[in-house]
């Protein structure tokens, strides 16, 4: 995987993905749950949803930072 290119998943991309795609849950849900708001929860959605397609068309590593 070191030769590959990398698309990075934030960790707040990550969780919105696995509180809505995983657990069923909808974004106003997972705005409560992440106490943000259901904007920044789609915005964020649609972000990571890109990266991690992007990643799966063009063959890129994965990797998911959290923020520090």
């Amino acid at each position: 995987m070191v030769d590959l290119s990398s698309n990075i998943l934030e960790m707040d991309e990550f969780e919105a993905m696995r509180i809505c795609d995983i657990e069923g849950k909808s974004q106003i849900e997972a705005a409560a749950k992440m106490k943000i708001s259901r904007g920044t929860v789609q915005r964020i959605l649609n972000s990571g949803r890109y990266k991690l397609m992007d990643a799966i068309l063009h063959s890129k590593a994965i990797e998911i930072r959290n923020k520090m």
